[in-house]
């Protein structure tokens, strides 16, 4: 039987057109990846003298007396509420001392308390069982050592269980009139915002404010700038339409008002 060839019209057959198109759905060219933008760092100058005596001038004219939020009744309580206030809030540990520092203002009366009984009335403190250890045995070496005295050197400050540079600095200042300023989370956040002190670290932002700071704002300086962080200059929504240094700061998001 004779093979039957059956040719398909001319209209059934590819065009060469259409094999390219085909051909390019099949393999579609490469896009090149745009080359990534490279954005200059953002320069920012140092604050002038005239800025920083400006900044200040200005908190003191608003505040001529800040004060600590702490509560305490001498040297030695303020020393005790500044070593409970490690990662608490002063609101949180004013609480607490309110009924403990009328019966245990003393070393002696801390230690006659002892420590079990210092442990009930902090326990609303954030690590209460290590700082109430501390406090007993800041309390027997301040007997031991200092004959029951707050020493007023920032050495023999840090020498005292559960006391570190920024307690040293808080007390010199606090209770004895000395010029440090004690760098915490606020004004840490305050120096480098506002790139009046930056640092990579708190004992970097302590050293250039008081390089930057003029000797005649030393002595309520670091409560300035802890009162601007916590009510102003705050971490996660600054209000800066209320900031006495907005046009002085130099942080690159701020509101300008």
């Amino acid at each position: 039987m004779p093979k039957i060839t059956r040719k398909l019209p001319a209209s059934a057959k590819p065009s060469p057109a259409k094999k390219v198109v085909a051909k390019a759905v099949k393999a579609p060219a490469k896009i090149a990846k745009p080359k990534p933008i490279k954005l200059k760092p953002i320069k920012l100058k140092p604050w002038t003298k005239a800025q920083v005596h400006e900044a200040f001038s200005r908190f003191r004219k608003a505040n001529p007396e800040p004060k600590g939020e702490l509560e305490h009744l001498n040297p030695y309580t303020l020393l005790v509420a500044v070593v409970l206030s490690a990662q608490a809030t002063d609101a949180g540990v004013n609480k607490a001392t309110r009924a403990l520092f009328p019966i245990a203002d003393t070393p002696q009366k801390m230690i006659d308390l002892g420590e079990e009984a210092v442990r009930e009335y902090i326990k609303t403190i954030g690590l209460y069982r290590t700082k109430a250890k501390n406090v007993i045995a800041l309390s027997e070496k301040l007997i031991r050592e200092f004959g029951g005295v707050v020493p007023r050197t920032r050495a023999e400050i840090e020498s005292l269980p559960g006391a570190g540079r920024k307690t040293a600095n808080v007390v010199l200042n606090m209770a004895f009139g000395e010029h440090t300023m004690a760098v915490d989370t606020h004004v840490f956040r305050v120096g480098n915002r506002t790139n009046m002190a930056p640092g990579k670290n708190v004992l970097d932002v302590e050293l250039e404010l008081e390089r930057v700071i003029p000797h005649e704002f030393m002595l309520h300086a670091h409560h300035w700038l802890i009162l601007h962080g916590r009510y102003t200059c705050l971490a996660r929504k600054p209000r800066c339409e209320v900031c006495l240094i907005n046009d002085l700061c130099q942080w690159p998001e701020k509101t300008v008002v």
